[in-house]
């Protein structure tokens, strides 16, 4: 299917490949906050309060998240959606290729790590207007009836991305020969100066595409109409405020799943379990070809049965699992810990999969960009920032149960919220 000079093809491949790199470069940092900011950047603090403080740098993104839906969202809904997709990549480029140049804190002192959250928050802003921008191109130029297919494209971003970076760092390590001292000193920089040339491809694949038709039409209606309007923020919260708010709470257990079965388990088996790092990074590999497979299944059911549907199937499961999880993982066993790092992407895959069509349907066009943005990263926020922040302290007083507990109860309020919601899959954009 074909409108105006792009195929729907066309900007699904190009939203998917966005999404892929944008996340990417997202993710090695995650995975560096476990495996090697706490020694390269927080030396003195010591390997408990060092992690503690290498993940709230990686909790910073998700503070930025919503500040960068606001402002790309505002130009995505005022001047577009590619032009402002092309700007997130541009960033999040900058600020990945940046990192893998930063000295440690045996070079600069206090200064690294103080550039490093700055640099930190740079990706943070560029996420939080990259993935809204990127699933309203492919959910506008859906036709009817097959949003959920056509939106799962970028969604699976965040599973290929997840791949590459954790087989970037477990390839390094092995050339490299896994030895610690080199892959401290420069090996685990690799990853981050290698997203310059997905930047590039990424750059290359959305300059090839062009403005999605339903933004058009709404952009002539607005010459044609001389009312004045309001900021895209304003008319967002003013008129949709609700369903910012359900959207939020609906999705947040879907990113404490994703951020807990990546970045905090990707620590937690090597520090707390002792697993090698080439163990953990394959399990990741493995993880999240189930997690991507999820996502296709999940997406292309919401099309029959509904977006709400299979996010509350997701949300019900996930308070389950959030109770055995931990009590699994503490046996020590390899394949518990491959199960649990599997079982927990996977429930994530399910809600993934339908919130690219759900949340674009939720909006307006005037302020699509904007509102979904918002809904998308203030769910960042719940459950992407506060979760890994406060897991490892709550796993030192109470014990790892806690986590569990912790979980499952977010769990219940993303439940109820997506309960509140009302279904989109038929509304027309």
């Amino acid at each position: 299917m074909r409108q105006g000079g792009t195929s729907v093809r066309k900007v699904a491949i190009a939203s998917g490949i966005g999404t892929t790199i944008e996340f990417y470069d997202f993710f090695i940092y995650g995975t560096a906050a476990a495996l090697v900011f706490p020694t390269v950047f927080f030396p003195a603090l010591g390997s408990t309060a060092g992690t503690v403080a290498s993940f709230a740098t990686f909790a910073v993104a998700f503070v930025a998240r919503p500040v960068g839906a606001m402002l790309f969202g505002h130009y995505g809904d005022r001047i577009g959606r590619k032009k402002t997709l092309i700007s997130t990549l541009i960033l999040m480029g900058v600020s990945t290729f940046l990192i893998g140049l930063l000295p440690g804190a045996a070079t600069i002192g206090v200064a690294a790590p103080i550039l490093l959250v700055l640099l930190r928050f740079g990706q943070g802003f560029a996420v939080g207007g990259e993935w809204a921008g990127a699933t309203l191109l492919t959910a506008e130029y859906a036709p009817p009836g097959k949003r959920g297919l056509y939106a799962m494209f970028p969604q699976l971003g965040p599973a290929v991305a997840f791949i590459l970076s954790s087989a970037t760092f477990l390839v390094t390590g092995t050339l490299l020969g896994d030895t610690n001292e080199v892959f401290l000193e420069y090996g685990w920089r690799i990853p981050f100066l290698f997203s310059a040339v997905l930047v590039g491809i990424g750059l290359y694949m959305r300059l090839a595409i062009e403005e999605t038709p339903v933004f058009r039409a709404a952009q002539l209606a607005d010459r044609a109409d001389a009312t004045p309007r309001s900021l895209p923020l304003m008319d967002a919260w003013r008129y949709q405020t609700k369903e910012i708010l359900l959207s939020a709470g609906a999705l947040a257990t879907l990113f404490a799943f994703f951020y807990m079965g990546t970045a905090f388990l990707t620590s937690y088996g090597t520090k707390t379990l002792g697993f090698s790092r080439p163990f953990v990074l394959t399990v990741g590999i493995a993880s999240a070809v189930v997690f991507g497979f999820t996502i296709v299944v999940s997406a292309l059911y919401s099309d029959r049965i509904g977006r709400r549907r299979v996010i509350m199937i997701s949300c019900g499961l996930a308070v389950v699992w959030a109770l055995a999880l931990f009590p699994l993982l503490d046996t020590g066993s390899p394949l518990a810990f491959t199960i649990g790092v599997m079982v927990t992407l996977a429930i994530f895959g399910i809600a993934y999969g339908p919130c690219g069509a759900l949340l674009p349907e939720m909006f307006q066009t005037r302020y699509r960009y904007t509102g979904a943005g918002l809904g998308y990263n203030l769910a960042g926020v719940l459950g992407g920032a506060v979760p890994p922040l406060i897991a490892a302290p709550l796993a030192s007083a109470y014990g790892s149960a806690a986590i569990g507990v912790m979980l499952a109860v977010l769990g219940v309020v993303s439940l109820l919220c997506t309960k509140a919601l009302v279904e989109t899959k038929d509304d027309a954009l």
